[in-house]
């Protein structure tokens, strides 16, 4: 009897610990349930897309020439698949009766260790999935991959959460990816001679259509985007928009710049967010404990636990013209800890050439989307077809770096329940999205396809451009001319870069963007003139243009020059504007703007070392370590 009553309390002590075990963590919410905890915007609803059986894990969706969604999952995070053991899936994702669900799903390919996105290329995809850069295709029409190519090797491949990914195609045609700025020898298959391309403290970009890769400004994490005008954008876990303010490229023009980092943190609200959620049982625990650490060590610390920004994700630019005005252009950032959908909505900086980004009126003290569901987990975007925006839901019960979290707290945790679920939904206006049949994009005329790249959907113009830039073709060109007419500022850009592809553009086209009144077809202006030396002095006008943006971009350009009209035109443009970094690191990261010949200029035209400023004692410090770097005796004090 006693041993029974021994046995029954030892029973009901196991169930009590089991039950308090569970309550920790809450169990999975069906599709359905899942939405109905979604508080979002009053004039958007959301619509379901794809859930399991037909999507597990789902870490980003895209959407090829002829309109058909595919989807990796990432069923290995948080760890690292053993050598040769990857168990990524790239899905073909089927709607076979036409209500908008998916109903069916293909592998298309499997296997993959670490494949985190995707990008429609030439009939295939290629696949971000470290160590490499893959071209996978479909040769036989069975939906199936049946080839694989190494384009690039060489990425970082330590952390799954700081690998290549977000593979963009920009509007200059080069396609960006997102490095974290990890240390990587870079291989092109393609360019076997060169050596390896050494990345560190940047992000990628590369040309399949000219061969070209190099280094390119920002150490994007898991979200990069751009808007109309080719200004990037980046999230990175605490700071989740971030923008690049001056491309690689003139970065590096003299190699003597004591630093590279052009990131800047433009949201005017900094960390704070609102979710709905409570913090997980571990993370309410660890910042508790690492509070009383930091307290106990005296350091001016404090660590939260919720309602601040720690796990940013997938941040993309909206672009599919069919919200509601005052949408197009926000860009919209899933916060996979918080359970949240944020928006910034984006302003021009009148005194800086940055953008700024804000809250939306009715968003001061709530998110776009929060959701009360702790499973819900919104790594990234996709602008669709139809114009609605695409949520990807990795949809997992944990989603942390293991190696992060206490031991002891681990032991109550399974990092892996939830692989067998994922969603994608639809975020769309109550007023509805186009509902116009996508058609084969590959098999368009000519002229229905240059059509699109003034399309309001950015996907439509995106996917028209990457048609033309994969098999350009003569009569092409004076479509594309005739565009540049066109009201629709993206069309202009669209056909002016297309144009330069082909080797087509002429110099009066370029003049005639620099006119434009639109910033941003003259800010990429500056940038197509500088293949054009007669253009040299118009470049140089820009440096008073009203848009601040536009005046970096024409230092910049202007910089590639080092004659004497450059040299002064740069010293009277850091008179000028040199109080503010961007534009001081615009003139130094040129020759002419970092030279004993401007020194000369400031003195004698603007006495520059007659008074005491700190930002002119930042210039010239900064030109005594360029020069020194040349292996010149400066006298700049």
């Amino acid at each position: 009897m006693k041993g029974n009553v021994t046995h029954t309390l030892f029973a009901v002590l196991l169930i009590g610990l089991y039950s308090c075990k569970e309550d920790k963590y809450a169990e999975a919410l069906s599709p359905e349930e899942s939405i109905a905890t979604f508080n979002i915007h009053e004039n958007f609803e959301v619509k379901l897309f794809a859930a399991e059986p037909h999507i597990q894990d789902p870490v980003n969706l895209v959407f090829d020439e002829k309109g058909i969604a595919y989807a990796v999952e990432m069923p290995d995070y948080p760890y690292k698949p053993e050598e040769g053991k990857g168990k990524g899936v790239i899905k073909r994702l089927e709607d076979t009766d036409g209500d908008g669900v998916i109903d069916a799903s293909t592998v298309y390919a499997e296997g993959l260790a670490d494949a985190t996105n995707l990008m429609p290329w030439k009939g295939g995809l290629l696949v971000t999935a470290a160590p490499h850069i893959y071209y996978l295709k479909d040769d036989d029409g069975d939906g199936v991959a049946d080839s694989k190519t190494s384009v690039f090797t060489g990425f970082f491949e330590n952390n799954s959460e700081a690998q290549i990914t977000n593979l963009r195609l920009g509007i200059d045609n080069w396609i960006y990816a997102a490095n974290n700025g990890q240390r990587s020898d870079v291989t092109f298959k393609d360019a076997p001679g060169e050596g390896p391309l050494q990345l560190r403290g940047a992000d990628f970009r590369f040309r399949l259509d000219k061969g070209l890769f190099e280094k390119e400004s920002g150490t994007a994490q898991f979200g990069q985007t751009f808007d109309d005008w080719g200004n990037k954008f980046f999230t990175q876990n605490t700071l989740h928009i971030q923008q690049t303010v001056i491309p690689n490229r003139y970065l590096e023009r003299h190699g003597h710049l004591s630093s590279n980092s052009v990131n800047q943190n433009i949201s005017d609200h900094e960390l704070e967010m609102f979710q709905i959620t409570p913090p997980p049982y571990w993370r309410a625990e660890r910042t508790r404990r690492r509070n009383i650490q930091y307290q106990e060590q005296e350091l001016n610390r404090v660590e939260y636990a919720e309602d601040h920004f720690t796990g940013a994700s997938g941040g993309t630019v909206y672009d599919g013209g069919d919200f509601p005005e005052g949408f197009n252009g926000n860009i919209f950032t899933g916060e996979v800890a918080g359970n949240l959908v944020h928006r910034d909505v984006l302003a021009e900086d009148k005194e800086s050439p940055t953008l700024i980004a804000k809250r939306a009126s009715e968003e001061l003290d709530k998110e776009f989307l929060a959701s009360t569901d702790p499973w819900f987990r919104p790594v990234g975007f996709t602008v669709g077809p139809d114009g609605a925006l695409f949520l990807v839901d990795f949809y997992r019960q944990h989603i942390e770096t293991p190696v992060s979290i206490p031991d002891d707290l681990k032991e109550e945790m399974d990092f892996m329940h939830g692989m067998d679920r994922g969603r994608i939904y639809r975020i769309v206006p109550k007023s509805g999205v186009s509902e116009t049949k996508v058609q084969d994009f590959s098999s368009l005329d000519s002229k229905t396809l240059v059509s699109h790249l003034a399309h309001k959907n950015g996907w439509w113009r995106t996917t028209a451009q990457r048609i033309i830039l994969e098999n350009p073709k003569a009569e092409y060109i004076p479509l594309l001319k005739d565009l540049l007419s066109n009201e629709n500022p993206n069309a202009q850009l669209h056909a002016l870069y297309l144009l330069e592809s082909m080797g087509a553009l002429e110099q009066g086209m370029v003049e005639e963007a620099l006119e434009s009144d639109n910033y941003g077809v003259r800010k990429n202006a500056l940038m197509l003139a500088e293949n054009f030396p007669k253009l040299k002095e118009k470049i140089a006008e820009k440096i008073n243009d009203e848009s601040p943006i536009v005046s970096l971009q024409a230092i910049l350009s202007l910089g590639n020059y080092e004659d004497d009209f450059t040299i002064n035109q740069l010293a009277k443009a850091l008179i000028e504007k040199g109080e503010n970094k961007w534009f001081r690191l615009g003139i130094l990261s040129s020759n002419a703007g970092s030279g004993e010949a401007i020194l000369k200029v400031l003195d004698e035209k603007y006495n520059f070392s007659g008074t005491e400023i700190s930002w002119k004692e930042d210039y010239l410090k900064e030109v005594n370590h360029i020069l020194e770097g040349k292996g010149i005796r400066a006298k700049a004090e």
